[in-house]
């Protein structure tokens, strides 16, 4: 395969993220659904002299570059040298899932390029998010993310998506909501209900970055429906119910600088192209 390809790595947001208490690998067991937004990084697949990966503006491993030797190991495929080329929209370091997604992407990319069914068993090895952005649309995140089970299209939803000049780590995170008793015993996350809008790690999220609290206000101000924290922040989303919902967060980006408006997207919106 000699064409340059094309694929979108949509960010997410958690509508709802319970969170269990360690287990003994020391991972958090989660309940959490997923949704992918239409916020995304735009990634380019093309041969090149030797595997690389570019990502203007952002230092560092990649975890797209993991995915690309993880592909070639996992599958044997020997195909040509590729560049991968990410266009950063989605904020870093955020709990929007960027990078997690951009994993995800390069695994629909390989696959198209090589010729090979989409392998998903990959996803749990690149992080916890990877699995449930493999193929991108609304799901139900279970165990330490390694377990996916689609769910129907949403209802018509408006996202205000308000980023913050801070970032958290995700693991920073988790170790906060240790130390405050945030998290759940196991048998607990049995009796969730994913029907609420509601985010275990908010208050870690909010004790480790104080400024997450204006954004909230910022969202509730603007008219959203429900203001929280993404994930494991500090991003905050305003989240706008109803048919009348992405006009109405499309309208309340004036109330916040660098902010978005995004709304669900499913699979077929992240498709690989190619030309």
């Amino acid at each position: 395969m000699t064409a340059v390809l094309h694929a979108r790595a949509p960010a997410k947001v958690n509508l709802c993220l319970f969170v269990g208490t360690p287990r003994e690998d020391g991972l958090h067991p989660l309940v959490s659904v997923v949704q992918a937004l239409s916020l995304a990084d735009e990634l380019t697949l093309e041969p090149a002299e030797r595997d690389e990966v570019v990502c203007p503006g952002v230092e560092g491993p990649n975890l797209a570059g993991r995915a690309l030797r993880l592909f070639r190991e996992h599958t044997g495929w020997d195909g040509p040298p590729q560049r991968l080329t990410i266009d950063k929209r989605i904020p870093v370091a955020a709990g929007m899932g960027g990078g997690s997604s951009d994993a995800a992407a390069t695994l629909r990319l390989l696959a198209h390029a090589a010729g090979v069914p989409l392998p998903a068993e990959l996803g749990p090895r690149l992080g916890a998010d990877v699995p449930s952005l493999i193929r991108p649309g609304r799901v139900l995140m279970t165990g330490a993310g390694e377990h996916v089970e689609r769910l129907p299209d949403p209802d018509p939803l408006g996202v205000l998506v308000l980023p913050a000049d801070a970032e958290l780590s995700t693991p920073d995170v988790y170790r906060e909501a240790d130390r405050l008793g945030l998290t759940r015993p196991h048998a607990a996350l049995e009796d969730v209900d994913t029907s609420e809008i509601h985010n275990d790690l908010q208050d870690a999220a909010r004790s480790l970055c104080p400024a997450i609290d204006a954004a909230l206000d910022t969202a509730r101000l603007a008219g959203a429906d429900h203001a929280m924290v993404s994930g494991s922040g500090p991003t905050v989303v305003g989240l706008f119910l109803g048919a009348d919902g992405p006009a109405r967060a499309r309208k309340a980006i004036a109330a916040w600088p660098r902010a978005f408006a995004a709304e669900p997207v499913g699979e077929g919106w992240a498709a690989v192209t190619a030309g």
